[in-house]
C-alpha cells in the first residue's frame, strides 16, 4: 500500500509492507498520512523492502566508507547508524528511495532496549533526510527551529534543545494558533516549509520518546508561513517571563548554532555531503549560517527569558513583543 504526505515542502509517497513497518509510517507521520498516491507528482518515492540482502554494488565505484556510486545511483550501507541500507535513484526531477532493513546484532538489542531512540534513527534516515537534501537540491537550508502562525502573522521559535519550544507551541495550538512544525523546518529565504514529524511532549500520549517525552499526532498543521517575527527562548531563574528586543545578527546566530547542536541533525551533515559527493547535486554543506541571517533580517527579534516553570501562555509573549519597543527590529551590531 501506498502512503503520502507533504513535507519540506515536497511530495512524499511511502510504499511499505504491511504490519509493523507499515505502522511505523504511519505514525511517523503523526496523523498527516494520505493512502494511496497522490494526483499529481511525487517529488520522493520511498521503498521499504523487507526481507532481501544487501544492495548489488558490483560495478560501482567506491564513494567512501560504506558508500558506493555508479550511473545515477548512489548506495549507502547502514545509513545513519539506523541498520538501513539505502539505494538513491536521481529522476529527471524526482528522487527514488530503496530501504533494507539490514540491523546487526547490536541494532537489534538496542531495538529492544531503547525503542524510540531506534524509531529516531530510522525515521531520519527514510523519511526526513531525504526530504531535507532533495529540499537542499532545490534551494531550501535546514533550520531547527519550531514555527506556527498567530493571527496570520508567522512566528518563529528558536533556542537550543530543550529549552521549551514544543510545550509552547502545544500550548499556543490549543489557544487558537496554527503550527507548522515540530523541530525541524526548512528555509526558503523567509519562507519555512515544515518538516513532517509527531509533536514531542511531556504530556503527549503516543510512543514513549528520550528525554521523557511522549508523540502526539497533529490535528491540523499548516505547510509553511512566512516569517513576521523571531522569539529566541532562554531558560531564566525568574519567576515570571522577561522579554527584550535583541540585534537580528543575535536572534540569526542562535538559530545556526542551535540548527548545528540538534541531535535531530547531528547524522545530517555527513548523510547530505555523501549524496552530494555521489551525485553532484546539492551543497557539499548547506549555508545553515547565511540562511539564518536571511531569515532574521528585517523582522523584530525578541529575547524571551523562561522562568523554570512556564506561566504566560505563549501567545501573550507573542503579543507581548508587539507592543511598544518590541515590535521594531534591532540591525545587526545594535
Amino acid at each position: 500500500m501506498s502512503l503520502s504526505y507533504r513535507s519540506g515542502g515536497v511530495t512524499v509517497a511511502v510504499e511499505a509492507p504491511r504490519g509493523p513497518w507499515q505502522q511505523r509510517v504511519v505514525e511517523a507521520c503523526a496523523g498527516q498520512v494520505v493512502k494511496g498516491t497522490p494526483l499529481g507528482s511525487v517529488d520522493i518515492h520511498v521503498r521499504l523492502e523487507v526481507g532481501s540482502g544487501p544492495f548489488p554494488v558490483e560495478g560501482m565505484d567506491p564513494l567512501t566508507r560504506g558508500a558506493w556510486v555508479g550511473g545515477e545511483r548512489v548506495v549507502i550501507e547502514d545509513a545513519c547508524a539506523s541498520g538501513l541500507d539505502l539505494r538513491f535513484t536521481i529522476g529527471a526531477d524526482s528522487l527514488a528511495v530503496e530501504a533494507r532493513p539490514r540491523p546487526r546484532p547490536s541494532q537489534r538489542g538496542l531495538a529492544l532496549l531503547a525503542p524510540g531512540r531506534t524509531q529516531l534513527l530510522w525515521r531520519a534516515a527514510i523519511l526526513q533526510y531525504p526530504v531535507l537534501w532533495w529540499a537542499g537540491v532545490k534551494g531550501g537550508v535546514p533550520m531547527h527551529v519550531s514555527a506556527l502562525s498567530v493571527d496570520g502573522e508567522g512566528v518563529v521559535l528558536a533556542g537550543p534543545g530543550g529549552v521549551g519550544k514544543s510545550t509552547l507551541l502545544a500550548q499556543a495550538t490549543s489557544d487558537g494558533a496554527q503550527a507548522l512544525s515540530d523541530n525541524l523546518c526548512v528555509c526558503f529565504g523567509s519562507t519555512l516549509y515544515g518538516v513532517l514529524e509527531p509533536l514531542r511532549t511531556a504530556g503527549g500520549t503516543g510512543r514513549r520518546m528520550p528525554h521523557g517525552r511522549r508523540e502526539t499526532a497533529w490535528a491540523a498543521r499548516l505547510e509553511r508561513v512566512d516569517a513576521g517575527r523571531i522569539l529566541v527562548l532562554r531558560r531564566g531563574s525568574e519567576t515570571e517571563a522577561n522579554m527584550v528586543p535583541i540585534p537580528t545578527g543575535e536572534a540569526a546566530r542562535v538559530i545556526a548554532a542551535g540548527t548545528y547542536a540538534a541531535g535531530e541533525l547531528r547524522r545530517y551533515w555527513a548523510f547530505a555531503s555523501t549524496l552530494a559527493l555521489g551525485t553532484g547535486l546539492g551543497p557539499a554543506h548547506p549555508p545553515v549560517v547565511g540562511s539564518a541571517g536571511d531569515l532574521a533580517n528585517g523582522i523584530p527579534c525578541s529575547e524571551v527569558q523562561l522562568p523554570a516553570t512556564p506561566s504566560a501562555p505563549l501567545i501573550d509573549l507573542i503579543q507581548g513583543s508587539r507592543a511598544v519597543g518590541l515590535g521594531k527590529q534591532i540591525p545587526t551590531g545594535a
